[in-house]
């Protein structure tokens, strides 16, 4: 037992110091290890387990891999709310307001489009996915005032996408999952369990990931960078970046009437508001969101 603890030990910090061992090598050590003898086959069947799940959790996520993960997720968003189709002039408004921040973006395109749908929940909230489908509330329309208010949103939303958050914390728990399983097949190797059974822990994690991040939401950095990024992807657009603070700020005087929403999966709007005065001085663009209002007025009110 004190052998097979030295050798998991050592195995461990190996991965986690990320050492002159890739793990594809490790695996290898393993496999000539147990068949010489010099670890029981348990102990080198879990290394090598352990060894793979932790080379898989570091590869590159392609685009095709992110639309299908973010596919995944809008169907768990959609097993919540229900699709808004009652004002097809007011979707088609949205998807030209996103389309106008994307195609300025660094990033103006995504494997299968970016799209926008509005949700029937007078609930105030938005929720992007890998896969570029943004989701809006009518709650959360109501509430803006302006198309650059809108814009605002829906640049952040955009923006979580560019920044890939959702994949980088699925890359993240993926790496802390491969750990888990680590510390599991060594146990599971001096107890006599069956060590290929919890490959099914590992595959699984990520569509739990997935769903734990929408309905926990973002860190606060996350969020700040977030909306940092969607000001810049409105100047880039010509929208002015202030619209983002106009929305947060009619975010900030509804919180104490609403539950539920933004209040769940967002930072307080104070905190945010702080952060974006401070982000907005960077930009100088022409105020010409009065040009704006007339069409905003007409498709929303």
């Amino acid at each position: 037992m004190k052998k097979l603890k030295i050798i998991v030990i050592l195995f461990v910090l190996i991965v986690l110091t990320g050492l002159l061992f890739s793990c594809n090598t490790v695996a290898t050590m393993a496999g000539i290890a147990g068949a010489a003898g010099v670890i029981d086959q348990n102990t080198a069947d879990a290394i090598s387990l352990s060894s793979r799940a932790i080379g898989s959790a570091t590869e590159e996520i392609t685009p095709e891999q992110e639309y299908y993960i973010g596919r995944a997720v809008a169907a768990n968003i959609l097993s919540s709310y229900r699709v808004w189709n009652g004002n097809s002039t007011l979707t088609a408004y949205l998807n030209h307001i996103c389309t106008a921040i994307t195609i300025n973006s660094p990033r103006p395109d995504v494997y299968n489009g970016y799209r926008v749908a509005i949700l029937d929940s007078n609930e105030i909230n938005a929720f992007a996915t890998s896969g570029g489908h943004i989701f809006v509330t009518r709650g959360l329309i109501n509430a803006a005032k302006s198309e650059d208010a809108l814009a605002g949103v829906i640049a952040h939303e955009v923006a979580h996408i560019q920044l890939q958050h959702s994949i980088k914390a699925i890359r993240t728990s993926r790496i802390t999952q491969a750990l888990l399983v680590t510390g599991t097949a060594a146990a599971g190797a001096a107890t006599g369990m069956d060590v290929n059974q919890l490959t099914d822990v590992f595959n699984e994690s990520v569509g739990e990931i997935v769903l734990t991040l929408v309905n926990n939401g973002y860190s606060r950095d996350q969020e700040f960078e977030a909306d940092n990024t969607a000001m810049a992807l409105m100047a880039s657009a010509g929208y002015n970046p202030s619209g983002l603070l106009d929305m947060l700020r009619e975010l900030n005087s509804v919180q104490g009437r609403t539950s539920g929403g933004f209040n769940n999966t967002h930072p307080a709007p104070a905190q945010r508001i702080t952060n974006a005065e401070t982000s907005v001085r960077r930009f100088s663009v022409p105020d010409t969101r009065v040009y704006r209002q007339i069409r905003f007025d007409a498709t929303v009110r």
